[in-house]
């Protein structure tokens, strides 16, 4: 795991000691993803500069150091990432084996480049990436994203200038880069409380997408084109789905995901896991301690509050499995100390709470290891997340009305504020009474009168009116409705799950785990990301994710070879901390400076009125605002650390 960064001048004015300094200055800003050392190069006639920081996981020999020319000297490779089967690679490239300088995967994937092309060689890997390639023949520079995500690439044409970089900071680091607030895109943050696609927070300023590689030729043209498409491999596995027993699809899953962690534990450092205690990183941990000769390092973090704290499955789950578990109960305080940090820990406005807990066991994890495996997939995948009953409960119970009959129920819901319902449902006994039962009226009322894809954009979103937030900003709807993904998946569950498969998950989920365990200079793993269970998990029909009501119904079943169902079977929970109540009571300070009325309108991005308005409410517990909020306070922490000093 690394950092790379690296810019092209196309007016090619800078002398190689200028290139040099600059590269530098980018790289050192990503130390944090690779602490070990650094390395850049230069090419003065071609107006390139390319930097790396190195975290030294796999040959810890100066022969894995980067950027790294191929034998040849055409190909210079600026690379952060793992590639699981660059042993297959080495020996499909053959040879003499006193060829090897060393026995880095940077190595294979420089020389698989330069043995087959760009595209053909990133077709052959499996792993995690984002790779930057200059050919010196061509004065071509390359810029690679692995299929599903799992690695950040951020690039930006300005003027004569290409620069990119594994984090926005990098690039802010160059002294001509100028950035500006994309207001359009700050719409969809505020619905959303993440970037995704190749959104970012400033204008002209992009992510490069998942399967995407992007080129600049030595004229300055760019095409950016796709090598690997999530609907492109799901039209293909439906045309040859899978077609054995339930058995016969739970042992040939158990079979790719224990073939998926193995590969994921070779590393010449300490490898460990995090540990919660649910059917993802339970099964992960399992698989890993399935195929290790020594007990397998786990991590848990716990908290005091209430409702909060799954630490105690977690160790129920260690203790079956004989893993060489560490738990660090965390408190109120520890967890707040964490949020003055988040603008530089995410380096872009990221509104996902769950980041704080993710940073306190990536933290943890730093200790004792260097990699940690991770579960992240396995809602996306096998079907798990809670909104996909919810939102097809809500369409199937609302086709069953006509469309009057629909707007006029909505009204009806909303002719009461959400106080009065809470009110009126005091009659109900309070451990059958949903909490914020007001609240949930309103948003039902909401979803109703929506399309299949409009029920999906309110389930997912934080904010249900954002352009009425963001002042200046047009929001871009996404999913449309017309996306042609109807077709291919007609079923209301399978279509939220490739939503949140090429959106929510390497926007917010990915994201979180890259910024947090990078910043402690940790290497997450996820096994479940392989793109060879992703494409499997799109081949099984939908009932054997979703079994008589059973979510991650496949997954399930590999888990309960190793582990009792008793241990794991109970509602499902997220990785959560009470910021609802911090803000009514120890975060209230901070958040009422955020949320000044004056300042909010001195900054000019958002409208006071509805925010003041949502943040009073949430004070009085007439609302639950807290996502909303955490949305609106974490973009105005990344302003005053990032736009301006106050």
């Amino acid at each position: 795991m690394c950092g790379i960064t690296g810019f092209v001048d196309l007016a090619r004015a800078q002398p190689a000691a200028g290139l040099e300094c600059t590269v530098k200055a980018m790289a050192d800003s990503l130390q944090h993803r690779g602490p070990d050392e650094g390395g850049v190069w230069v090419d003065e006639a071609a107006g390139v500069a390319l930097g790396h920081r190195r975290l030294s996981i796999v040959d810890l020999s100066a022969a894995g150091r980067q950027p790294m020319a191929s034998a040849s000297g055409r190909f210079i490779v600026s690379y952060n990432g793992e590639i699981y089967n660059a042993g297959d690679i080495r020996n499909e490239l053959g040879g003499d084996k006193n060829r090897w300088r060393g026995h880095s995967d940077t190595e294979v994937l420089t020389e698989a480049i330069a043995a087959w092309g760009l595209e053909t060689a990133i077709g052959k890997c499996i792993g995690m990436f984002a790779i930057a390639v200059f050919d010196r023949k061509t004065r071509t520079l390359s810029l690679v994203r692995d299929r599903l995500g799992k690695k950040p690439l951020y690039w930006t044409r300005q003027g004569s200038l290409l620069l990119f970089g594994s984090e926005l900071r990098a690039l802010r680091a160059h002294p001509q880069f100028k950035g500006e607030v994309d207001r359009d895109n700050l719409v969809a943050y505020v619905r959303r409380g993440n970037y995704q696609g190749s959104a970012t927070v400033y204008s002209g300023v992009h992510q490069l997408e998942p399967g995407h590689i992007l080129t600049l030729s030595a004229d300055g043209a760019i095409t950016d084109t796709p090598y690997w498409s999530l609907e492109t491999e799901i039209r293909r596995v439906r045309a040859n789905p899978f077609r054995g027993s339930p058995d016969d699809a739970v042992n040939a899953l158990s079979d790719l995901l224990t073939d998926a962690v193995r590969r994921r534990m070779v590393a010449d450092v300490p490898v460990g896991a995090f540990l919660s205690g649910g059917y993802d990183s339970s099964t992960v941990v399992a698989l890993m301690q399935a195929v290790s000769p020594r007990p397998v390092r786990s991590f848990s973090i716990g908290f005091s509050e209430a409702g909060y704290n799954e630490a105690p499955f977690a160790k129920d789950v260690a203790r079956h499995l004989n893993t060489d578990h560490t738990e660090f109960m965390v408190t109120p305080q520890e967890t707040r100390d964490v949020i003055p940090r988040l603008p530089d820990i995410y380096d872009e406005p990221f509104a996902d709470s769950s980041q704080i807990p993710t940073f306190l066991v990536s933290k943890l994890a730093r200790e004792q290891v260097t990699v940690a495996l991770s579960g992240d997939g396995g809602d996306e995948f096998f079907a798990g997340y809670n909104r996909y009953a919810l939102g097809e409960r809500i369409l199937r119970r609302m086709a069953m009305l006509p469309p009057g009959v629909r707007e006029t129920l909505a009204r009806s819901l909303t002719a009461g504020r959400p106080e009065t319902w809470d009110r009126l449902a005091r009659v109900i006994p309070a451990k059958l009474r949903p909490p914020y039962f007001g609240d949930k009226l309103h948003k039902l009322a909401g979803a109703i009168t929506e399309d299949e894809t409009g029920v999906y954009r309110r389930l997912t979103s934080q904010w249900h009116d954002p352009s009425g937030i963001v002042i200046g900003g047009t929001e871009k709807l996404w999913p449309r409705a017309d996306d042609g993904i109807a077709d291919l998946l007609p079923g209301n569950i399978e279509r939220m799950q490739y939503y949140d498969a090429i959106g929510y998950l390497p926007g917010d989920i990915l994201t979180k785990v890259d910024r947090a365990s990078m910043a402690v200079s940790l290497e997450a793993r996820a096994p479940l990301l392989d793109h060879r269970v992703a494409e499997f998990a799109w081949s099984l029909p939908l009932d054997l994710k979703i079994r008589n009501g059973q979510a991650k119904w496949i997954l399930r079943q590999v888990l309960y070879r190793h582990v009792p169902r008793a241990l794991v079977d109970r509602p499902k929970a997220g990785f959560s901390i009470p910021v609802g109540a911090w803000l009514r009571h120890e975060l209230r300070d901070w958040a009422e400076d955020l949320l000044d009325e004056k300042k909010l309108r001195e900054a000019g991005y958002f409208d006071p009125a509805p925010i003041r308005q949502l943040w009073a409410q949430h004070l009085k517990g007439e609302r639950n605002g807290q996502y909303a909020l955490w949305a609106i306070l974490m973009f105005e922490a990344w302003r005053r650390r990032h736009l301006v000093a106050v």
